[in-house]
């Protein structure tokens, strides 16, 4: 048969979609990798989903394992292209030295294999995320004019690398037994819902949950859809719309903005973060419910911390935890006395800035948070502040914009952009006419933004409550409020489905 025949079969049968559309659901696409927020990855999952149910029918879990693992390389295939063979040789050689190492006897040789574990996966990392950076430094010290081939950043590689890394120091620990066989390992570092943003999930926490059986309850599908629906709204209809209509245009030209736009695009910023990167995390940890496993919560409305401590416990609390355990124990953490601690406790955010990405701006964006955490905890011992609401209101508003301040150097895209931007707020003039004229003019963003700074502060019994009643809902109305969700967003697209911003890290 030829391929204009089977073109005309395939456009008989299934209408408008031709082979050549077909073929681009299987196929990788750099310019439209495959995301939560698109239709095909709902179709994708609609058809994943029944066959996974019945592979945990099954009395082993290897079928289940192979299935999943099959569908997750193909899931980071269609994120990452080629790469996701990057992610299959580093899961073998983390799992084979993870097995020497939990086999060996000797502390000499089993502290040998975690550090040949460790310099590989940062060597990965390094490589991909840091080699231009370090080169372009180089350069600019030496004076050299060395040059390398530019380097595609694969994604997720900072999540995945944590969490194969998380693996093996457990065993290290011995916290974690290895698991019973490589499919098992690489199910677990492979698990599609959470592998390209998070949350970066403990070895210690999942792996324990592959060899259980799987029991789904009713609330837990309740709880997943509401997370997962919740999760397309932050998203799309927020973060995405704030972006492209106001603070993506600010960011690019600040000079060419009023004091107050500056100002207001400094605000959206923070609140289309949080609803992109937290959007994220309910969706993977709603998908991963679906298929019975429990992820932990990424975040608890961080905006509403009364210190940068506080802060950190509540945003993107699957890395803030790693480095608390992972890095900064292993440099001592608070045993080597105060001074020690202070170090540690700033190379951790150092560091946890750079992991954010190759730039300066993201190593200023950790050092800031890194003072605060160390001024904090030093004036924590010598100041009592009266606890009261009036002082937990005033810390958190002061909490709240010293993050905004911080999240200026985060998004500008260089040192320049970010200094424009603090300067021209720093020309703020209390206009009301002017202001008014302005918000008029962006009425439905400002207006989008003040519903997810609503959101993300409403009382936790409001959230209860619209979450029994969406409990209350049969299955059908859930399905369809589903449905309904993504229809909304393909249909309201203005510039298809826009990429998650911790993609980039």
């Amino acid at each position: 048969m030829a391929l204009t025949d089977l073109q005309h079969w395939f456009t008989s049968v299934f209408g408008n979609i031709t082979v050549h559309q077909m073929e681009s659901w299987f196929t990788y696409d750099p310019k439209a990798p495959i995301l939560f927020n698109t239709p095909l990855f709902l179709g994708l999952f609609l058809v994943f989903y029944p066959l996974y149910i019945m592979t945990t029918k099954v009395r082993t879990f290897h079928l289940r394992n192979l299935y999943v693992f099959a569908f997750s390389l193909f899931f980071y295939y269609k994120s990452s292209g080629i790469y996701f063979l990057l992610l299959v040789c580093s899961g073998v050689a983390d799992y084979n030295l993870a097995k020497l190492l939990y086999e060996e006897v000797l502390e000499g040789y089993r502290k040998f294999y975690l550090v040949i574990s460790v310099i590989l996966n940062l060597t990965f990392l390094g490589y991909f995320k840091y080699s231009t950076f370090i080169v372009d430094n180089y350069n600019e010290i030496s004076g050299s004019n060395y040059m390398i081939d530019k380097v595609l950043l694969p994604v997720g590689i900072s999540f995945y690398t944590f969490q194969s890394m998380s693996y093996i120091i457990d065993i290290y620990r011995k916290e974690l037994q290895p698991t019973k066989n490589i499919l098992d390992y690489m199910f677990f570092v492979s698990f599609f819902p959470q592998l390209v943003a998070g949350p970066i999930v403990r070895a210690s926490e999942f792996i324990p949950q592959i060899y259980k059986k799987l029991n789904l309850t009713r609330e837990d599908v309740n709880s997943a859809l509401f997370l997962i629906i919740g999760g397309l709204i932050k998203k799309t209809f927020i973060s995405d719309y704030i972006s492209l209509n106001f603070v993506d245009r600010v960011f690019d030209a600040p000079n060419s903005y009023t004091a107050f736009e500056n100002l207001m695009a400094s605000y959206g910023y923070t609140i289309q973060i949080y609803c992109d990167f937290s959007g994220y995390s309910d969706m993977a940890i709603g998908i991963a419910l679906l298929m019975g496993f429990r992820l932990s919560v990424n975040f608890r409305t961080p905006y509403k911390s009364a210190s940068i401590t506080e802060f950190w416990r509540r945003w993107h609390i699957s890395l803030s935890t790693w480095l608390r355990d992972y890095l900064y124990i292993s440099l001592g953490g608070n045993r080597k006395g105060k001074f020690r601690m202070y170090v540690n406790l700033f190379l951790t955010m150092l560091l946890g800035g750079l992991w954010h990405g190759a730039s300066w701006k993201f190593v200023i964006w950790g050092v800031l948070h890194g003072t605060a955490l160390v001024i904090e905890r030093f004036f924590k011992d010598y100041l009592r502040l009266p606890k009261n609401k009036l002082t937990w209101f005033i810390s958190v508003i002061l909490t709240f914009h010293f993050v905004v301040f911080c999240w200026i150097f985060f998004r500008a895209k260089d040192f320049t952009t970010a200094f424009d931007v603090i300067n021209n707020i720093g020309q703020l003039q209390f206009h009301v006419n002017e202001w008014l004229v302005i918000m008029q003019g962006y009425k439905n963003v400002f207006l989008v933004m003040l519903i997810g700074y609503l959101w993300h502060f409403l009382p936790s019994k409001v959230i209860g409550f619209l979450k029994s009643a969406f409990d209350s809902c049969p299955i059908v109305v859930k399905a369809f409020v589903l449905a309904l969700t993504y229809w909304l967003i393909y249909a309201t697209a203005t510039s298809g489905p826009q990429p998650f911003i911790y993609f980039q890290f």
